[in-house]
């Protein structure tokens, strides 16, 4: 079960509140013994068993844990069948108790696959699922895999539980497909079902053939999703020990750190679970996602997430926020223990980076320390008025000499930031960023941090724009396809009306306020890439567009995502622009999420709070887009893909 497992879609919310008031409730389910489907397994039994036994070492009340399916119950808890029914009848009756700050873990571990999905809600045509112990194959009468636990139910219950400030963690070991796999030798068992052993039907309904159109309401809340392999990947399970005892790998490294990392945040968990099962025999490559990855296991604070040091240097690089004199903190181990010792940053490329002295031993790294960004250069400021700009030079930094990169105008009474070329507005009245001080900001205090926003913008620019990363290959077709589209909007002062009908957006046309734009991206490159989108606005300010909320990136050959954003009413003319990153994604390896190069404290949305003025919007529909542009030929395959999309915003909204 990967993206689609829980519905989740792009949402733009504040910081989730992390303080640990509440009780930890969970669900625990393991399917062992299928009923009517020849498809029986050992280890998800014991998996339940291990998992309670690990959330009660934990601090977890007995009797406030479900384990269904389990082989054997630690004492206080409470047993039954993993059959659909009963499974049901437990989330409802978590859902109708829970209370505002509790945590509510779900655990799953057994059999997964693929069915025709009759929704529309998934972009591939199909739903994930999840089988029950009563699972029977497709039924044509009701168009559905007989008493599948569907992603779309999970989804419901999720979202109500999350509505009430309950935490959810939702932990998965099966897998959704086996589409494109070879079977393993071995002694290991895959987690999965093709649609032979389902009995799919080969003219099955689903969405393929319904018009994209619906858009799926955002998962909100605080979670954290961990799933035991890649969606092309494979679960599987293995016999321990004299061979009586099976446990899912993913499941037994998972309780393991979780017994032995009382301080670690889920994304350390995962980590440190990651890096035991690559000494393991198969090639299974976990992943989570959702905004409480940082927060620390059914505690409080933030916990920094390791890098993985691999040959003496680091497996991550610019497009992850690295730079030469960067320091960083070296460790055995993905969560927990005493660092081994220190190293410097002394060389940098797009995803890898050169550390100094390393010890052999050291397998991971945290960041400590940044160094100094290259300077801002301004040019002598320019003075349009008579006004009194005493404050405002006292402020502004002294002069560069030679080439600079913006020229500080004083005019109005502000100071006005233009290019190089010193040209004030070229865009309409207004259009060249202005410093304006926040609330209770002095003039100085407003410049260091508007300077500092547009160095950020700057060196982004140029180092993203400007060298061969955005390459493609002569003889490929394009990595990506991306498609702008456009909601014109109504607004009346600060409020937005209900937008007109979706349109294309025409290269180089101008938006207004209220206006919603759509960015389709589809990838069609036949290999998995991880998308980032970033809009880069022309007060310097960068905001991640996707993905939020650390939510999965990952998109599969030929999958589509759709995400957008809507223009605030009393947006300044200008000249924007939406940057569409994608990075190849490297067999067994972790997605790369490039929203760290966004400027971390700026947004262009006001949060949901503002209304539909300032919310980000997205879906995932399956439109066709037109063939995206690359600058630059390169015969070797890029590092990454780089796709501009100009946004001009004019004085008005366009008729």
């Amino acid at each position: 079960m990967k993206r689609r497992l829980l519905s989740l879609v792009l949402c733009l919310l504040a910081a989730p509140a992390l303080a640990d008031t509440g009780r930890v409730h969970a669900l625990l389910i393991g399917v062992g013994d299928y009923l009517y489907l020849d498809a029986d397994l050992k280890g998800p039994p014991q998996d339940v068993t291990l998992m309670a036994e690990t959330l009660i070492a934990r601090g977890v009340d007995p009797q406030a844990i479900v384990a269904l399916g389990a082989q054997r119950l630690p004492a206080g808890t409470t047993g039954g069948a993993a059959t659909r029914s009963s499974i049901l009848a437990q989330m409802d009756t978590l859902a109708a108790h829970v209370q505002p700050g509790d945590t509510v873990v779900f655990y799953f571990s057994g059999h997964g696959a693929q069915a025709p999905d009759t929704s529309g809600d998934e972009g591939g045509g199909y739903d994930e699922i999840l089988l029950p112990a009563d699972a029977k194959a497709w039924r044509g009468a009701i168009g559905m895999v007989e008493n599948a636990l569907l992603d779309d139910e999970l989804s419901e219950w999720a979202r109500g539980i999350l509505a009430r400030g309950v935490r959810l963690v939702g932990i998965i070991d099966a897998c959704h497909s086996a589409t494109g796999f070879r079977a393993m030798g071995g002694a290991g068992v895959a987690r999965t079902l093709d649609a032979a052993a389902l009995g799919l039907p080969d003219d099955a309904p689903s969405a393929s053939g319904l018009p994209a159109s619906a858009d799926t309401d955002a998962l909100e809340g605080d979670f954290v999703f961990l799933y035991s392999s890649q969606s092309d990947q494979r679960s599987f399970e293995y016999p321990y020990g004299d061979g009586s005892v099976w446990h899912g790998e993913f499941t037994l490294r998972l309780a393991d750190v979780l017994t032995h990392a009382p301080e670690a945040s889920w994304a350390q968990v995962l980590g440190a679970a990651t890096e035991a099962m690559q000494q393991g025999p198969a090639r299974q490559q976990p992943e989570g996602e959702g905004p409480l990855l940082a927060a620390k296991v059914f505690g409080t604070g933030l916990a920094e997430a390791r890098l993985a040091v691999t040959q003496g240097g680091l497996d991550a690089g610019f497009l992850h926020g690295l730079a030469v004199g960067a320091e960083v903190a070296l460790y055995a181990q993905a969560a927990g223990g005493a660092p081994l010792g220190s190293a410097i940053v002394t060389g940098v490329e797009a995803r890898r980076a050169l550390l100094s002295d390393a010890p052999a031993e050291a397998r991971f790294a945290e960041i400590i320390a940044a160094p100094p960004p290259p300077p801002l250069r301004l040019a002598a400021p320019v003075v349009a008025d008579d006004a009194d700009y005493s404050l405002w030079l006292a402020a502004l930094p002294p002069a560069a000499p030679g080439s600079a990169d913006l020229v500080p105008v004083l005019t109005g009474g502000q100071v006005a930031l233009t290019r190089a070329d010193g040209v004030l507005d070229p865009e309409g009245p207004g259009s060249t960023p202005r410093i304006r001080p926040d609330p209770g900001e002095t003039e100085a205090e407003a410049t260091a941090r508007v300077l500092d926003q547009a160095a950020h913008a700057l060196r982004l620019r140029s180092t993203l724009a400007g060298g061969p990363a955005q390459a493609r290959r002569l003889t490929a077709q394009p990595v990506l396809e991306v498609r702008a589209d456009r909601r014109p909007g109504l607004s009346s002062g600060q409020t937005c009306g209900t937008p007109g009908a979706l349109q294309p957006l025409a290269e180089g046309q101008a938006l207004g306020d209220c206006d919603q734009v759509f960015l389709t991206v589809t990838n069609t490159s036949g290999k998995d890439q991880d998308i980032t989108i970033l809009y880069l606005a022309a007060d310097f300010t960068i905001s991640a567009i996707w993905p939020t909320r650390q939510l999965v990136n990952r998109l599969a050959a030929g999958e589509t995502l759709r995400s957008g954003l809507q223009i605030t009413p009393g947006t300044a003319p200008a000249q924007e622009e939406v940057w569409v990153i994608a990075v190849p994604a490297e067999p067994a390896a972790p997605r790369n999420d490039l929203t760290v190069l966004a400027t971390p404290e700026t947004t262009r949305s006001l949060g949901a709070a503002a209304g539909p003025a300032a919310q980000w919007l997205s879906s995932r529909l399956t439109d066709d887009a037109e063939a995206a542009r690359t600058r630059g030929f390169s015969l070797k395959p890029p590092a990454f893909t780089l796709i501009r999309k100009q946004l001009p915003i004019a004085l008005s909204p366009p008729n």
